[in-house]
């Protein structure tokens, strides 16, 4: 899909980025292969990890998905786009929330406006569980944006702009996660817990990266997707990494939720399940692809139904938790 095409991914230094980027380098041979972010150090780090006199087709944009104008400029040739700039803490949204606004929902009508105008062929945006009936401001955001992005696909015309969004949940060992968060934890003899009935839907790095790229290949515009992936139980992750340690329970934090949800049971209405993924189809008259769905294997979800890290029908064991904990481990160079 990516040979001799041209690559662009926002946010590309961030754990998703990364782990894309190196994917697409082992996977494929694209004619450019742009990395656009804001950080100059993290570039800089990044470009002595692949080495650009292997991979001359690597590029390094320094830019912010705030300002169009330098989107219009990167965008300028590209055939893709990924979309995973975000700013993604939740208590940082809520002290900072026009900040919030203006990255991940004035940042995603930039991106879709420059798609358009340099007729990019294919974009995918990153959301989350959080985006689904969100009671914080970050998952308001991006349930906005995600919006913005199906919506996108009615205002791309003859420039044939596609727009897709990839729906998932937490992922293992990113940023502020809650492995690395009990791992630090684990030296003091105590883990705080929110609340012992709390549980999250989990998928790895790699798979996450793997999803995306799938995604990108069968969209035809308009879908959100949303992978069926585990659930953990908090008290499982706790037994995986200190067992012996005692717990502390602090409350659930604002903007915080017991249960996470990835399908309401409005969206279900619209919603095609598959093997391993489920379809949000877009509720607008310009979708008319419900029948490819359905050959390709596509059922309805029945009435009522919603997808909740509660009620899952997969779940990770501890066993699964050590192994998880152990990969990531030895990938940061920790006992």
């Amino acid at each position: 899909m990516f040979n001799d095409e041209t690559v662009l991914i926002t946010g590309g230094t961030g754990s998703f980025g990364k782990r894309f980027v190196k994917t697409v380098l082992e996977r494929y041979k694209p004619k450019k292969l742009i990395v656009f972010s804001r950080d100059e150090l993290k570039q800089f780090e990044m470009s002595h990890e692949f080495d650009n006199g292997k991979y001359k087709f690597l590029r390094f944009f320094i830019g912010d998905v705030r300002d169009q104008e330098r989107l219009y400029e990167a965008f300028h040739g590209v055939d893709y786009v990924v979309h995973a700039a975000a700013l993604k803490q939740i208590p940082t949204a809520e002290y900072n929330p026009f900040e919030a606004v203006k990255t991940n929902v004035l940042g995603g009508q930039n991106v879709i406006r420059a798609a358009i105008n340099q007729k990019v062929k294919k974009v995918i945006a990153l959301s989350t569980d959080k985006a689904a009936n969100p009671i914080n401001l970050y998952g308001a955001t991006k349930l906005c944006s995600d919006k913005l992005f199906v919506a996108g696909n009615a205002m791309s015309g003859e420039a044939g702009t596609i727009f897709s969004v990839v729906r998932y949940g937490n992922v293992v060992g990113s940023r502020g996660s809650v492995i690395p968060y009990f791992l630090e934890k684990r030296k003091t003899g105590v883990l705080p817990m929110t609340d012992e009935k709390m549980t999250r839907f989990s998928i790895t790095l790699q798979r996450s990266v793997d999803f995306v790229l799938r995604c990108l290949e069968i969209m035809y515009g308009g879908e959100l997707f949303v992978p069926k992936i585990p659930s953990y139980r908090i008290t499982d992750i706790v037994k995986a990494i200190a067992p012996d340690a005692k717990t502390s329970i602090t409350g659930i934090r604002p903007g915080e939720k017991l249960h996470e949800l990835m399908i309401t049971k409005d969206d279900s209405r619209n919603t095609l399940e598959f093997d391993d993924y489920f379809i949000i189809q877009p509720n607008f008259d310009w979708w008319t692809n419900k029948d490819a769905l359905k050959k390709a294997g596509g059922k309805r979800c029945p009435e009522g139904f919603f997808y909740s890290s509660g009620t899952n029908t997969q779940w990770l064991s501890v066993e699964d938790i050590e192994a998880l904990v152990k990969e990531y481990c030895l990938e940061h160079g920790l006992e």
